[in-house]
């Protein structure tokens, strides 16, 4: 298999474009799929069970709750697209997520004693995160820290299906 390189290092040629795009889409937009995905049933899951069904309420920033609101807001007003998940966690992006686990560490912990490593590892797939999601191409060492952290995010689930606790879909 030839190997992609950046199309935006070379003259205009729309077949390289086209290459760059299901490069990336095959190797990594759908990791970064399961990724943020992935932690959100984890979220949803352990808060709902350490707090409550309800526990978006009682354990989301303001800030945040009201960013979910706009974006809701925003798909309401255009109802022929696609709506996000029925939950308010589907409204909000990597940062917001790891801005809740960073806030719910506390009760976090007991289920994952690592939740701090976890906390570092969301953050550096951020930027890789943005760069794919915004259609631009991951360097080697992006692509690497896509595939680590997208091999090791079961463990999330793994761990409470250890504790006993209902994995669940928000």
């Amino acid at each position: 298999m030839p190997t992609v390189r950046d199309f935006r290092n070379y003259g205009f040629d729309h077949k390289r474009i086209d290459r760059c795009g299901r490069f990336v889409g095959r190797r990594m937009y759908w990791k970064l799929y399961a990724i943020e995905n992935l932690i959100r049933v984890f979220m949803h899951s352990a808060l709902s069970t350490q707090i409550a069904p309800n526990w978006w309420d009682l354990a989301v920033d303001p800030k945040i709750r009201k960013k979910a609101q706009r974006v809701r807001q925003n798909y309401a007003r255009a109802p022929r697209h696609s709506l996000p998940g029925k939950h308010d966690i589907y409204c909000v992006f990597l940062p917001d997520l790891n801005n809740i686990i960073r806030a719910n560490s506390n009760l976090l912990l007991p289920l994952v004693p690592d939740i701090d490593a976890w906390i570092i590892k969301i953050e550096e797939v951020r930027l890789p995160r943005n760069l794919v999601g915004h259609m631009n191409f991951p360097s080697q060492i992006d692509r690497q820290k896509i595939d680590e952290v997208y091999r090791d995010v079961p463990y999330l689930i793994e761990r409470l299906r250890v504790r006993g606790m209902r994995v669940d879909v928000p």
